[in-house]
C-alpha cells in the first residue's frame, strides 16, 4: 500500500441519524491517519443504498475519474452499495479502471490493493453472473405469463393525433426534446401520458425516410 497517499472516505446511512454517520467517519478517519493517508475528501449520503442516484456517491465517482485521490475507503460493502452484486461489481471495476483503489474497513478482505484482490473480484464476478441469470429468468417468466394472459407486449402505439402534433412542431423547428415535453396524449386506459424523446426521434426518423423515397 506504499503507493496510497490520498484517500476519499465514503459514508452512508439510510436515515438522518447524524450520530451513526459520525461513528463511521470517526473510525474511518482514525484508520486513515494510522495508515499515514491524507484524507482529501469526505462524501456522505443520507440515502438508501439501493439508489444509484445518490448525490455524494455521484460526486465521488466524478472525482475518482479525475484521479483526485488514490483510494476510496468505506465502512462496509453494504454501506457503499446495496443495488445488488452486479451493480456493486460495476462500481468497483469503474474505480479500478480510473486507477483508484477501494477498501472496506469492516471487511478487510475487500481490498483492491491487498493479497486477496483477484479472489474477491472473481467471487463477486461469479455472483454477478448468477444474478444476471436469475434476472433473465425472472424477465422471461414474466413475459411468458403476460403472453399466456393475452397481454400485448412491446411499445404502446401513439395515437395519430400525437404523431401529427409531433410532425407539426418539428416543421416549426422545435427541438426534439421540447417536442417531447409539449406533446401529451391519452392512452387506451384513459391515462394522460407524455411522449418520450426516443419516440419523437423514431417518428421523425421514419418521416425523413419516407420523404427521401
Amino acid at each position: 500500500m506504499d503507493q496510497i497517499q490520498n484517500v476519499a472516505i465514503y459514508a452512508r446511512v439510510s436515515t438522518r441519524d447524524r450520530q451513526e454517520v459520525e461513528n463511521q467517519l470517526r473510525e474511518l478517519r482514525a484508520y486513515s491517519q494510522k495508515q499515514g493517508w491524507k484524507i482529501v475528501g469526505e462524501y456522505v449520503d443520507h440515502e438508501s443504498g439501493g439508489k444509484a442516484d445518490r448525490p455524494q456517491f455521484r460526486r465521488l465517482f466524478d472525482d475518482a475519474h479525475k484521479r483526485n485521490f488514490d483510494m476510496v475507503l468505506f465502512w462496509a460493502l453494504d454501506r457503499f452499495s446495496r443495488e445488488g452484486v452486479l451493480r456493486t461489481l460495476t462500481y468497483l471495476n469503474d474505480l479500478e479502471s480510473s486507477g483508484v483503489e477501494f477498501k472496506s474497513y469492516a471487511e478487510r478482505y475487500i481490498d483492491s490493493s491487498g493479497l486477496f484482490k483477484e479472489a474477491i473480484l472473481a467471487i463477486l464476478a461469479t455472483l454477478a453472473k448468477q444474478e444476471r441469470i436469475r434476472l433473465s429468468e425472472r424477465v422471461k417468466a414474466g413475459l411468458d405469463r403476460a403472453r399466456s394472459e393475452g397481454k400485448r407486449l412491446g411499445r404502446p402505439k401513439l395515437p395519430d393525433s400525437a404523431i401529427s402534433e409531433i410532425k407539426q412542431l418539428h416543421r416549426q423547428r422545435i427541438s426534439k426534446r421540447e417536442i417531447a415535453r409539449r406533446v401529451r396524449y391519452v392512452d387506451a386506459s384513459g391515462r394522460k401520458r407524455s411522449v418520450g424523446w426516443g419516440s419523437v426521434r423514431r417518428i421523425l426518423a421514419d418521416k425523413n425516410a419516407q420523404d427521401a423515397q
